[in-house]
């Protein structure tokens, strides 16, 4: 199984970092590790549930840690699989874990889609905004920032909101 062990560790990394850029690629999260688990189907609700991943978590991580290392890990896979393949041998079981993780990538299932149902389509629509929330879009209904927010200080000497700034010196 070792000849598997570098496109594990691969797979791994992807987890690891997952969610967190400033974490390490040889520690992962429960949250991470949780996330292997139940994207490469090792957790399956019936065999394996969450609450098993969680124990077998704290169970192999070093006291007080709130990450495993990779021996760690391969230590918690070793639990699991007799868990998930009760009927294979330990081996066979360890060998059948890594190939359910293996070539796998963090995915973003359940990212949060824009909806176009009932009133929200028109709540959303900034070319029917009006009063102050109409100054916040431009005229493509991309968003201004915070100069749409904040009330720039003009001081051009003209009363704000007046319409002829700028054309005294052309009549006098």
């Amino acid at each position: 199984h070792s000849s598997k062990m570098p496109e594990i560790k691969k797979v791994l990394h992807k987890f690891a970092i997952y969610g967190d850029t400033s974490a390490s690629d040889n520690d992962m999260t429960g949250k991470n590790f949780s996330k292997v688990c139940k994207e490469c189907g090792i957790m399956d609700g019936k065999a394996v549930t969450s609450t098993d991943v969680d124990i077998i978590f704290n169970k192999v991580n070093t006291k007080g840690a709130r990450s495993i290392t990779f021996s760690e890990f391969q230590q918690a896979m070793k639990e699991l699989c007799r868990k998930r393949f009760k009927n294979k041998s330990p081996e066979e079981a360890l060998q059948a874990v890594y190939g359910l993780i293996e070539g796998k990538e963090p995915g973003s299932v359940g990212a949060t889609k824009t909806t176009k149902a009932g009133g929200v389509q028109r709540l959303t629509d900034s070319s029917k905004y009006t009063g102050s929330l109409k100054e916040r879009f431009d005229e493509s209904g991309k968003g201004k920032g915070l100069a749409g927010h904040q009330d720039l200080t003009d001081t051009s000497g003209y009363v704000g909101a007046y319409k002829g700034a700028g054309t005294y010196d052309q009549t006098h």
